[in-house]
């Protein structure tokens, strides 16, 4: 199927910048904070969302964090740890292989799900005790695509304190990393949330992004029916299992419910 991008998904770069960039300063000052951490991959969210946050609060004020684990991608860490020297932000680096390890040598997984979801957490885990001793607050990176699908770990990469990006379709967040002049090369790579070896987000999802994206702007934003989605070229087959991974992940997506009292 060939794939053209709706309008409807085509960004003001310009004016959405200066909407993030406002969004992040006030929603510090409403919490009484004036510092952020993030965790830097080297990948195309977090790399916006560090440029994002450099403007909006000054480079001296945003903490830039590179967790890896033993299976992570040199070229990542490399291409995160130029995000930090360019942007000019503090660096922390906290290799999370002997927290990782020391489970599972205890409780031993063949499942890459459970360790990815386990590494994940131990990421945001050392975030937000980074955040306790630096008084700042933890910015995510998650865009709306992964959001939706659930292609993200619950209290690990999807916790945070504020979100710039939520509403942002990964097609998206590549036309702003371009107008922020993100390094061509971050832009390009094959997003990965670097879990295991050779791991890719569209490979887990199983299609490109920028299907993904099309067939989410006119099932979300324009509303479009089943039938509708199939005059556009998509199969019922592929509407079926976009529309239940949506709705199986729907708890990711909300708080915890709590229970009424009588």
């Amino acid at each position: 199927m060939e794939i053209n991008m709706p309008e409807g998904l085509r960004i003001s770069p310009e004016i959405v910048k200066n909407h993030l960039v406002h969004f992040i300063r006030n929603e510090l000052k409403k919490a009484g904070f004036n510092r952020l951490v993030l965790g830097v991959s080297g990948g195309l969210d977090s790399t916006v969302v560090a440029f994002l946050s450099a403007e909006a609060i000054g480079a001296v004020n945003v903490t830039g964090v590179i967790l890896p684990y033993s299976e992570s991608n040199r070229e990542n860490i490399n291409d995160a740890e130029q995000v930090i020297k360019k942007l000019k932000i503090n660096r922390r680096f906290v290799d999370i292989t002997p927290m990782i390890d020391a489970y599972f040598i205890n409780h031993p997984t063949t499942d890459r799900n459970r360790r990815g979801n386990k590494i994940a957490r131990e990421r945001m885990s050392i975030l937000y005790d980074i955040s306790a001793e630096l008084k700042a607050l933890v910015i995510g990176t998650s865009n709306k695509s992964e959001i939706l699908m659930g292609y993200g770990t619950l209290f690990g990469d999807l916790a945070c304190a504020l979100n710039p990006l939520g509403n942002l379709y990964k097609s998206q967040v590549r036309q702003l990393a371009s107008y922020l002049e993100v390094p061509d090369k971050i832009i390009a790579k094959p997003p990965s949330a670097d879990l295991w070896k050779g791991q890719t987000d569209e490979g887990e999802l199983g299609l490109t992004y920028e299907k993904l994206d099309t067939f989410l702007y006119y099932l979300i934003e324009q509303d479009y029916t089943d039938r509708m989605l199939q005059k556009k070229g998509f199969s019922s087959d592929f509407i079926k299992t976009v529309k239940d991974k949506i709705a199986r992940n729907a708890f990711k997506r909300s708080l915890p419910k709590i229970a009424d009292v009588p």
